[in-house]
């Protein structure tokens, strides 16, 4: 059966798709981008504030479904540039300081309201 999981401590879905889907004890979470859940805007900084910010979104996800990082088996990181990777791959690591997860890791085009990282995650129980 399929839950949709959403939290206002997270952004809201800028179009037709859910925050995240729990199906069979496996969430699936929505590419996040760096929004302040609270402003609604995109925070100010560089990689280093937008991809914590994007880690903060992705851990209050996991907390109302009832998951942690821990959990998480599987990230795709969407980079605007991909001369951001090591210091988006040094935050990232802090959330996952023991057993992370598979992760593929893309330089891309563009990225919705311009902003310079977007990562998605699945999660399993």
């Amino acid at each position: 059966m399929k839950k949709v999981i959403s939290t206002d401590k997270a952004p809201k879905a800028i179009g037709p798709y859910s925050q995240a889907i729990e199906a069979n004890g496996t969430l699936y979470i929505s590419g996040q981008i760096p929004i302040n859940p609270t402003t609604g805007l995109i925070i100010e900084g560089g990689i280093v504030e937008q991809t914590t910010q994007v880690m903060e979104n992705i851990g209050e996800i996991l907390k109302t479904a009832g998951y942690s990082f821990k959990d998480v088996v599987k990230s795709t990181c969407l980079l605007s540039d991909m001369t951001n990777f090591q210091a988006m791959n040094e935050v990232y690591g802090k959330f996952y300081n023991e057993n992370p997860p598979a992760r593929a890791a893309y330089g891309v085009v563009k990225l919705p309201l311009g902003v310079l990282i977007e990562i998605e995650t699945i999660a399993i129980k």
